[in-house]
């Protein structure tokens, strides 16, 4: 039991890691590299490809959450359960924060480098287009919603076996897509602390946006979804039951 803990908990700090170093660096050392940086279109892939190719890679070990919206989200929909929550939150944000170190050890190694806002999210001042604190809050709330409710969605009974990841990542692409003007995109608290805590004191003032947003977004999606597919999840019981007691 304690060895399928480390295996799970191992999982999602090398997903989260993963997810940080690939999207965030993306971000910070080629998204406006001189005249042919890949620009947030780039980074936006980034972040999906990050989370597709670890959905396929460890998924199978620890659900693949790699968020600890995602994990209290799937908690509230009876996906996750309550002995993986915390040990899945805390080597998330530790994934988090030792990619962003290794980031940070790379780009500095750039002569006259600039860390900035290090990829890092934020509002009003700190957020890239100005957005009100009001319009970033809603958005993290609206999109960790959906992303909760495609990653609900496509990991149920009946739907394509095996082909999640590939949804979920194109789902977490899109957002970057949409957000990046508006936060920088966050939909994902760990992601947000790691850059935060080397970007400077105003974005870690802001950081609890962005732990409380996508919280909220990913627990009502995790409820809807949860009287969704509570007829789906009556037949799949009844069915196991029906196994049991057959001759």
């Amino acid at each position: 039991m304690e060895s399928d803990m480390s295996r799970r908990v191992g999982a999602e700090f090398f997903g989260t890691f993963w997810l940080v170093l690939g999207g965030c660096g993306a971000a910070v050392l080629a998204a406006g590299f001189p005249n042919l940086g890949i620009g947030f279109l780039g980074v936006a892939f980034a972040f999906g490809l990050t989370v597709l190719t670890m959905a396929y890679a460890v998924g199978h070990i620890s659900g693949g959450h790699f968020n600890p919206a995602v994990t209290i989200g799937l908690w509230s929909a009876g996906r996750c359960a309550n002995k993986h929550v915390i040990p899945y939150i805390i080597a998330q944000v530790i994934g988090a924060i030792v990619a962003a170190v290794i980031l940070w050890l790379i780009a500095s190694g750039k002569p006259g480098w600039v860390p900035g806002g290090f990829a890092a999210n934020g509002y009003g001042e700190l957020s890239p287009g100005k957005y009100s604190l009001g319009s970033c809050f809603l958005i993290e709330v609206v999109m960790t919603f959906f992303f909760l409710f495609i990653i609900i969605g496509t990991t149920s009974k009946g739907a394509a076996a095996g082909f999640a990841g590939i949804p979920i990542g194109l789902a977490l692409t899109l957002i970057h897509l949409v957000t990046i003007p508006v936060t920088n995109t966050s939909v994902n608290p760990a992601r947000s602390t790691g850059p935060a805590l080397f970007a400077g004191g105003e974005y870690v003032a802001q950081l609890w946006l962005f732990w409380v947003a996508p919280i909220i977004g990913a627990v009502i999606a995790g409820l809807l979804t949860r009287w969704m597919y509570e007829q789906e999840a009556i037949i799949a019981t009844t069915v196991v039951e029906e196994r049991r007691v057959t001759p």
